[in-house]
């Protein structure tokens, strides 16, 4: 499996876009706008949800890996 097209990296790609996306409603929940609270909550809910969405895949991808006969 190339490394560039692993559906890991993909997610963790993903996962990081995220965060980028949250941190200006973050920075300005800080500062005290209420509206961008809700949408940095919001955020942050997706966030958890790909979060696990990675953690399944990478456990199943653990799972397949040690199931699969080595190759040498």
């Amino acid at each position: 499996m190339e490394v560039d097209n692993s559906p890991v990296l993909a997610k963790w790609n993903e996962l990081k876009a995220l965060v980028e996306g949250l941190e200006l409603d973050v920075t300005k929940n800080a500062r005290g706008v209420s509206a961008a609270g809700v949408r940095a909550r919001k955020g942050l809910r997706a966030l958890k949800a790909k979060a696990s969405e990675l953690v399944k895949l990478s456990v199943e991808l653990g799972k397949t890996k040690k199931d699969a006969p080595a190759a040498e």
